[in-house]
């Protein structure tokens, strides 16, 4: 089947601060679900990659990626240009002040005005894998990335 579905994605807040000292601010309708986040240590943030919304972006399916590697699919990268221009990434939790809807987070890759899609708790069982493969021109960028 080759059909192609629309669905209606809403922005819950956006990225604000600087690149070093980015928080969540989140839209008051979606505050009440913030309650409990304060409790976990890291989360992970999907964001839309704005800058790259555009059909042309939308319409590439291969990029080169760094380091002299070869051609490869933009599902075997994590580019920005892709189908969808989701972004994910996992963050330090700093602070949660659930009335005002101010996430201060740390280790997000997300620039200042960045729409945020969704906030999901991370959970070390489920999120995390110990072993893994890299191609060889992903291989030095390391097992962990340092703590938050």
């Amino acid at each position: 089947m080759n059909e192609q579905e629309s669905y209606n994605i809403l922005s819950i807040g956006s990225v604000r601060g600087t690149a070093h000292n980015l928080r969540l601010e989140i839209n008051p309708e979606f505050r009440p679900a913030l309650k409990g986040l304060s409790q976990f240590s890291h989360c992970q943030v999907l964001w839309w990659l704005h800058e790259f919304a555009e059909d042309h972006f939308r319409q590439t399916t291969q990029i080169q990626p760094p380091y002299d590697a070869t051609l490869t699919g933009v599902f075997a990268s994590r580019s920005p240009i892709r189908p969808n221009p989701i972004g994910l990434s996992v963050a330090a939790i700093l602070s949660v002040d659930v009335d005002s809807g101010i996430v201060e987070v740390a280790g997000l890759d997300a620039y200042p005005g960045t729409p945020v899609l969704d906030i999901k708790a991370y959970f070390p069982s489920a999120d995390r894998v110990m072993e893994v493969t890299v191609p060889d021109w992903a291989a030095a960028w390391g097992d962990w990335t340092a703590n938050h």
